[in-house]
């Protein structure tokens, strides 16, 4: 059997460790077969082993490309997984040197073998391995069943980190992907919100910080609370938070995952936090009063069940690694037991004139003809609009506009705000239009 020869790494910068790895390969099948191993491919193993630390050194290239280090044997552990998705031919020999044959992933046994790891080495290696280990803490790898012949799979974000290739998760069960365009300077919010947010986001990009170098207390989540009437902003600042990591925003439609029979919800739930605990996602709850309520006296079976099932809820979310967003037009009604686990508790206030002024001036279309005429501050001032009752009235304008083949002028805005006003089911009359009203057209007005 020839030794094997150097081969181009779709991963170039960390060509060593696979180099490295194809030729432990190649030297446990030797050695299963009771050949040796000549100088000239130990000393070629040697050189592998001293390019293998230089790229793990504290400040190398696993550190900068993770965000953070390993211990020796975490590293031989994570290569080891991460080879059958980023060098095919490793999965084909593991899965050869494996007696099910059937799955390409190594195994704990055969990673001890490769490494070539004596009785007490090989019990730092089930150690690196335990659920509460930084590997799986981490959610660096999984594996469906703890012991020393299954399979140890990469988790997906850390193959897309290594590659550049977009991570492509499937939303998590009962939940729907918000993609938003996002960013801080779109967010028109007092700057004492906008500091709030930003402070959340530290318990997520510091965490490592705190909780791993410093010792601090490891809380689930992060959790926050975003509390203010519709169309103050709170998905849009989520997005905000979503983007600025990275990460996926995805919406959990509670409809989904309440159900009237008993368990029913408490099993949804766990399909939803095993589905999305440790990945790169943010989780928004929308409405969350509707399940997180305060609980109630217990008058008959179902209060008692109802009851059970937000405690279930406040468990899960405990224990959940990742971030939690929850939207509610209705603080007052959230039990108080669960909003003593927030980090962060955020108030979105209706906008103020200034802020409504720079709203119209924003979600006008930018390349829109507008009338002379159409004074921002004094659209702000007439109808005091949230920020997505605005957005809805300044594109129905643009549309009114488009359609009469002109410019966006007061009546197409004033028809827009009476439409958008009317939405929230109670009677419209002029007086709501403050000084719009006299721009309003008569048969809009007349038509209700």
């Amino acid at each position: 059997m020839n030794a094997p020869l150097p081969h181009v790494s779709p991963l170039a910068a960390f060509d060593a460790e696979w180099q490295r790895l194809d030729f432990l390969v190649w030297c446990l099948s030797r050695n299963r077969h009771g050949e040796t191993i000549d100088e000239p491919e130990v000393a070629r193993l040697r050189e592998l082993q001293a390019r293998v630390v230089a790229l793990r050194e504290p400040g190398g290239l696993w550190e900068a490309t993770m965000g953070f280090g390993l211990t020796p044997v975490e590293y031989d552990v994570l290569v080891c997984v991460l080879a059958p998705e980023l060098e095919p031919r490793l999965g084909w020999a593991f899965q050869n040197l494996q007696a099910n044959g059937a799955q390409p992933w190594a195994s704990r046994a055969l990673i001890q073998e490769l490494l070539a790891l004596d009785v007490g080495q090989g019990e730092l290696l089930r150690r690196a391995l335990e659920p509460g280990a930084t590997l799986r803490r981490r959610r660096l790898l999984r594996m469906e069943q703890d012991g020393p012949y299954r399979p140890i799979a990469p988790e997906p974000w850390v193959v897309a980190r290594l590659t550049g290739r977009p991570l492509d998760l499937p939303p998590p069960p009962g939940a729907t992907l918000v993609d938003q365009a996002a960013a801080w300077g779109d967010l028109v919010l007092p700057p004492s919100r906008i500091a709030m947010l930003r402070e959340f986001l530290l318990w997520i990009e510091q965490r490592e910080t705190v909780v791993e170098q410093w010792g601090g207390q490891s809380v689930g989540g992060p959790l926050a609370l975003f509390a203010g009437p519709s169309g103050t902003g709170k998905t849009f600042a989520a997005s905000v938070i979503a983007n600025e990591l990275g990460w996926r925003l995805y919406r959990v439609d509670l409809g989904r995952l309440v159900s009237k029979y008993v368990g029913e919800t408490e099993e949804n739930l766990n399909r939803l936090f095993d589905a999305a605990h440790g990945q790169p996602m943010v989780l928004q709850f929308d409405e969350a009063d509707a399940l997180f309520a305060k609980r109630g006296e217990v008058k008959e079976a179902r209060d008692r069940y109802a009851n059970m099932e937000v405690s279930h809820l406040l468990t899960r979310i405990e224990a959940h690694d990742g971030p939690c967003i929850l939207t509610t037009n209705l603080r007052k009604q959230l039990d108080s037991a669960f909003t003593r686990r927030f980090q962060m508790v955020v108030e979105f206030p209706r906008p103020d004139a200034a802020s409504r002024t720079e709203l119209w001036q924003r979600l006008l279309p930018p390349r829109a003809p507008v009338a002379p005429a159409l004074d921002r501050r004094f659209l702000a001032d007439a109808v005091a609009l949230t920020g997505g009752g605005i957005r809805n009235a300044a594109l129905h304008a643009a549309y009114l506009a488009a359609g009469a083949g002109g410019a966006i002028g007061l009546a197409h805005i004033a028809h827009a705000v009476w439409r958008e006003l009317a939405k929230e089911g109670r009677e419209v009359n002029l007086q709501d239009l403050g000084p719009l009203a006299a721009y309003l057209p008569m048969e809009v007005a007349n038509d209700d």
